[in-house]
């Protein structure tokens, strides 16, 4: 990518749409190997300015709250599927308005919402389940935890409260590749196999690295024509980061070099803020031109600008001096 990033306002997120193309036609391959739809999930990927570029490879997004659904509607235009652990009355029919499909987390929301939903005509309705099972090592990201709140549970499933449902969906996946996917749904298809053979649709959720190099997506194919061919299901697939891995940079600024016991750069990009998973997993973003700490003569500390004393990106070494106004 030619760019001067020193020309970049900062903080500034920049995506190379060549890179983006590439990830869209690996992604576009496997819908058209398997004959599934591949959403693009917005918690993972938002930037609207490339929405047209990704609607020409992808069947739509999917959404966790009102304003992501109206987004991807009114930016997109494709279809728009929202799931949320629970929905505010108040914007209910909203969101009615903007989706196709709507994925309840109990069945207490479906009952609730269950009549206002179908009498739309228009939207397709399912369940969240919960296989509990999951190979996510870090418990923030796992949404099959003990006491987890997310999905419903074999246990607490009601197979006589599923008129109107023509879906079931699982998330249980973070940055994992396809044999984790394959061991998945043979434990969603012993736990709830009976109940799939019902239904129209199945949605795999998120969390499949399916354009890292090291991905298999054979063994994806594979998995999902396992469903396909085994109930005659259509399958959802719903990726955030695989959409946009490795396509763009954020650029910083750094705004003044303080002293406390090392050196400690200050930007204008926030941990909290900018990239919330260097706090959350934590996580360790690369810097083009750094080292680790002490690797090259200038060893820093990272820091936001914001109030937020944890508001740290992490140590790097760098071969010279960082001074204030450098990119």
């Amino acid at each position: 990518m030619n760019l001067d990033f020193s020309l970049c306002p900062t903080p500034c997120y920049i995506v190379d749409e060549r890179l983006l193309e590439k990830n869209l036609k690996i992604l576009h391959s496997v819908q058209e190997r398997t004959g599934c739809k591949i959403l693009l999930a917005l918690k993972g990927f938002s930037m609207f300015s490339v929405f047209p570029l990704v609607g020409k490879y992808l069947r739509g997004i999917t959404a966790s709250s009102l304003f992501e659904a109206r987004l991807g509607y009114e930016e997109m235009g494709k279809e728009v599927h929202i799931y949320s652990p629970a929905y505010v009355e108040e914007e209910f029919d909203e969101i009615i308005k903007y989706c196709d499909h709507i994925v309840f987390n109990s069945f207490s929301q479906w009952n609730k919402y269950k009549e206002r939903a179908l009498k739309s005509g228009k939207v397709e309705c399912g369940i969240r389940i919960n296989p509990e099972y999951s190979e996510i090592k870090t418990p923030i990201y796992d949404p099959c935890y003990q006491n987890s709140r997310l999905g419903v549970t074999l246990k607490n499933f009601s197979p006589d409260e599923l008129e109107g449902i023509s879906g079931l969906h699982f998330h249980t996946m973070c940055e994992q590749n396809s044999d984790t996917l394959e061991r998945t749904i043979k434990v969603v298809d012993e736990k709830f196999g009976c109940y799939i053979s019902k239904i129209k649709w199945i949605n795999m959720g998120g969390g499949h690295h399916i354009t890292r190099d090291d991905y298999d997506i054979d063994l994806l194919v594979d998995s999902i024509m396992h469903f396909k061919n085994k109930y005659g299901v259509e399958v959802y697939l719903e990726p955030g980061e695989a959409v946009a891995l490795n396509t763009g940079f954020l650029v910083s600024t750094v705004l003044d070099i303080v002293n406390n016991g090392m050196d400690i750069a200050i930007l204008d990009t926030s941990a909290a803020c900018h990239m919330p998973d260097v706090l959350e997993m934590p996580y360790r973003p690369n810097i083009i031109g750094a080292g680790m700490p002490e690797e090259y003569e200038f060893t820093y500390r990272l820091g936001g600008p914001t109030c937020l004393a944890g508001d740290i990106i992490g140590d790097y070494s760098f071969r010279q001096p960082l001074k204030p106004g450098d990119k």
